[in-house]
């Protein structure tokens, strides 16, 4: 069942990449079906609202999806913000957070964004290859290729009418039916905030706000750790071969 639209892939070259050892499953191997954005603002719109719906991400001007020979563990998940229900510890971490505040922020790369990044991923994700990267990178990641592209941040308390301190933020893409996460970083020495879920929450109550039906997260593998966090947002549809359906949670999540 195709949820492109007829005539979109005569617009896009789309290309296959080589073999990569998986990052997210040891002993496997990753390929990628990928296209270009080419930098025009309306047609990369376009492009990137019907091809997120069809299961892709974006990173940078590219818009990929997993194209495994041997492998279907991943998949496209989003959340329908209208049957959300948060559980009991989500609901905790909402209280938790209620003194920060959300501020919507343009992909300018600012000194303030530039020190939380790094401090999230020299405190989190130390031997990743994003704990090299330098100012220009950060600043690429944020523009090049971004549509309707916004920071979703929220900061702590602050007197008058100032900013308060970032405390993390979400990047995420407005299509057309919804809100597109693209990476979220937050302070890592704040771990009963569990800042990294209260961002998931800010982006569901954004798109709520907006009347826009679902938040797309990306990919979730079940197998994977690193992913887990991704089920505890539901209840949660996966996109299979005939369209999107709901996902049944692994026993105990």
């Amino acid at each position: 069942m195709s949820i492109i639209a007829p005539g979109l892939s005569r617009l896009l070259q789309f290309y296959l990449s080589g073999p990569m050892p998986c990052p997210y499953l040891p002993d496997r191997v990753e390929r990628k079906l990928f296209a270009r954005l080419n930098g025009e603002d309306a047609p990369d719109r376009e492009v990137n609202a019907t091809l997120t719906r069809a299961g892709f991400r974006r990173s940078h001007d590219i818009v990929y999806r997993p194209a495994c020979p041997s492998c279907k563990a991943c998949l496209p998940v989003r959340i329908p913000v209208a049957a959300f229900r948060p559980s009991r510890s989500l609901r905790r971490i909402a209280a938790r957070n209620r003194d920060l505040t959300l501020h919507i922020a343009d992909t300018a790369l600012t000194d303030e964004t530039y020190e939380l990044f790094m401090a999230y991923q020299t405190g989190r994700h130390p031997d990743s290859d994003m704990a090299q990267m330098t100012r220009a990178d950060i600043a690429a990641m944020l523009q090049e290729g971004a549509v309707d592209t916004r920071v979703y941040q929220l900061r702590g308390p602050a007197p008058d009418d100032a900013l308060g301190p970032l405390m993390g933020g979400i990047i995420a893409d407005q299509v057309k039916d919804g809100l597109s996460a693209v990476y979220s970083f937050f302070r890592p020495d704040a771990p009963r905030r569990s800042l990294g879920a209260q961002l998931i929450l800010t982006l569901i109550a954004e798109a709520a706000r907006q009347e826009l039906p679902y938040v797309y997260l990306g990919y979730w593998i079940r197998e994977a750790r690193k992913m887990s966090y991704k089920i505890r947002f539901h209840p949660l549809q996966s996109l299979g071969p005939q369209g999107w359906d709901w996902l049944e949670p692994p026993a105990g999540a």
